[in-house]
C-alpha cells in the first residue's frame, strides 16, 4: 500500500510536458501539451501533470473523444484506444476538500480543420440500453460523418451519407468533459457525469463563462477533454461535432465555500446542474440547486426563490446519452435582487 506521504509526492509531480512561461504573479501562464501517450480515461486521484497556483492561467490542449484516431472515411472504430481521453490532472495549490474550484474559461479554439460525428449500437437517446431496454428489429450499425470546419466563417458543414444534401451551421466550441477527482477515493470513467463534473456535455462550458466545481481531494485535480465544435440539445445520437481543442483557463479558489454540484455563471445569468437518471430527478437537482444559490447569495427565502424560478427560470437538457443525464437550470440576473456581500 502506498503511504499518504508517497501519494502526495506523486500528485505534486510536474512532468516535463508542462512548463511555466513566466515567474511569480497572478497571471502566470502554465503550458501543457497532451498527447495520446499521456491522456487519462478516469477522473480520480493520480499523479499531477502540473501544479497551478490560484490566479494562474492554464494553456493546454485536448484530443477529441476518439483520441484523434478517426480522420477519414474507412477508418475503423478499432483504432480508438479509449473514450473521451482527458488532459490532466492539474494540481491546484491550496485546494482542499470543502473549497470550490473556480474555472474562468478565457478561450476555446477548435484545433483542426474538421470534426467527426458517429453513432453505434446501444448509444443514443433513441437507442435501447440496459437501463431502458426496447424491442428493436435491428441495432444501429456503426457510422461516422466528417464535418469540414471553416474557422473564418465560424461554421461546420454536414454532408448526408445517403444523399447529396449538405448544410452548414454555426460553431459553438465548448468542453464536453471537465471535472475534478471525486470524493472518497473513487475513480470514475471519462464518460460519466456526476457531482464532480465530468462528461456533462454542457454547451455552457464555453468562452466567457465561469464554472464552479466542488473540491473533494487535496489539489482538486482538474481534468478536461472531449472538445465539441457544435452540438444539439441532448446530444441525441451520441456525439457532437467532436474536435481537438486549444484551451485557456484561469483557475481560482473559493476557500471554505462548499457546493454540492457544478455551477456556472456569466455576466447575465447563473446556472446550476442536475446530473442523474431519470431526467425528472436531474431536473429536481438542478432546480433545487438554483433555489439554494438564490437563497444563499441573493437574499430571497427558499420559497420566494422557488416561486420566482417557476415564473422565469429556464431548463436546458444538455445530454441524455451518458450513464447520467444532465439538465441545467438558469436564471437571468436581471430578475434577481442585488447580490449579498460575501461573508
Amino acid at each position: 500500500m502506498i503511504s499518504r506521504l508517497c501519494l502526495l509526492c506523486l500528485i505534486c509531480v510536474t512532468t516535463l510536458s508542462a512548463q511555466t512561461a513566466t515567474s511569480g504573479g497572478k497571471d502566470e501562464i502554465v503550458r501543457y501539451r497532451a498527447t495520446i501517450e499521456n491522456v487519462k480515461y478516469l477522473y480520480g486521484v493520480a499523479p499531477a501533470v502540473a501544479t497551478i497556483k490560484p490566479g494562474n492561467i492554464l494553456e493546454a490542449n485536448s484530443l477529441d473523444c476518439f483520441g484523434n484516431a478517426l480522420q477519414k472515411p474507412g477508418d475503423s472504430f478499432a483504432q480508438v484506444k479509449g473514450d473521451n481521453p482527458l488532459t490532466g490532472p492539474f494540481f491546484v495549490e491550496g485546494a482542499e476538500p470543502g473549497d470550490t474550484l473556480v474555472v474562468h474559461i478565457l478561450d476555446l479554439q477548435v484545433d483542426g480543420k474538421q470534426g467527426v460525428g458517429t453513432f453505434g449500437p446501444g448509444f443514443g437517446a433513441a437507442n435501447a440500453t440496459h437501463y431502458t431496454p426496447m424491442i428493436e428489429t435491428k441495432p444501429l450499425a456503426d457510422k461516422m460523418w466528417f464535418y469540414p470546419i471553416d474557422i473564418e466563417k465560424n461554421t461546420a458543414t454536414f454532408q448526408a451519407l445517403d444523399s447529396n444534401y449538405k448544410v452548414s451551421f454555426p460553431l459553438h466550441p465548448f468542453l464536453g468533459c471537465i471535472g475534478v477527482a471525486p470524493a472518497n477515493g473513487e475513480a470514475r470513467s471519462s464518460i460519466v457525469p456526476a457531482e464532480f463534473g465530468g462528461n456533462m456535455d454542457a454547451p455552457e462550458v464555453s468562452k466567457g463563462n465561469t464554472l464552479y466545481l466542488p473540491v473533494s481531494v487535496a489539489g482538486a485535480l482538474l481534468y478536461f477533454g472531449d472538445g465539441h465544435a457544435a452540438m444539439g440539445d441532448g446530444e441525441v445520437a451520441g456525439s457532437a461535432v467532436e474536435v481537438p481543442m486549444r484551451v485557456s483557463l484561469r483557475l481560482d479558489l473559493l476557500k471554505k465555500k462548499r457546493i454540492d454540484w457544478p455551477r456556472l455563471e456569466n455576466e447575465n445569468e447563473i446556472m446550476t446542474t442536475g446530473i442523474y437518471r431519470p431526467v425528472d430527478d436531474a431536473v429536481r437537482i438542478a432546480v433545487t440547486e438554483l433555489v439554494h444559490w438564490i437563497h444563499e447569495e441573493y437574499s430571497l427565502s427558499d420559497l420566494d426563490a422557488y416561486e420566482l424560478c417557476s415564473k422565469v427560470c429556464k431548463l436546458h437538457l444538455t445530454e441524455m446519452v451518458d450513464p447520467n443525464y444532465v439538465v441545467i437550470a438558469s436564471m437571468e440576473k436581471k430578475f434577481l435582487p442585488a447580490r449579498a456581500a460575501a461573508k
